[in-house]
């Protein structure tokens, strides 16, 4: 099949590449869930472009920006409603020449002040990753993480 007829649309799902991807995701959220144990994530940089990426979600989304809750808090169905997948895919893909692997997915805790959990974690691009988890870690929503972890070794 030459890629000019390719529609991904009505490309078939195939279970070994799932889970390949669903190993992964849990292998990255395994690696910052590390991360953020060992390191305050106030005094983290995710990216080299984590102060670009932080301006450009408060000018494009400064209802989520400006509201602490809408960070620690993840709305799904807001994200994934048809207004907000074209806001998010428009903002997003400015990206796609300056952070690898900017539309992988992956997956985060909808709820900051908790820990990786099937009822706590969703799927989402990198960069939605990025953007978040920079937020919360500059709001020190991320700090309690190593300050447990110290306390429990």
């Amino acid at each position: 099949m030459s890629l000019d007829t390719f529609d991904p649309n009505q490309a078939q799902n195939l279970p070994e590449i799932e889970k390949q991807i669903a190993v992964r995701c849990v292998e990255h959220a395994q690696t910052y869930w590390n991360l953020l144990e060992k390191v305050r994530g106030s005094a983290l940089r995710l990216t080299k472009l984590d102060d670009e990426i932080m301006a450009d979600f408060e000018e494009t989304f400064p209802e989520l920006a400006q509201n602490d809750e809408a960070i620690r808090k993840i709305d799904e169905d807001a994200m994934k409603s048809a207004a907000g997948k074209e806001k998010w895919r428009n903002f997003i893909n400015k990206y796609e020449k300056k952070v690898a692997d900017f539309n992988f997915g992956t997956l985060i805790r909808t709820d900051a002040s908790d820990e990786y959990t099937q009822t706590n974690t969703i799927f989402l691009t990198r960069f939605q990753f990025y953007v978040f988890e920079i937020a919360r870690c500059r709001r020190g929503m991320n700090d309690w993480i190593s300050a447990q972890a110290k306390k429990n070794s």
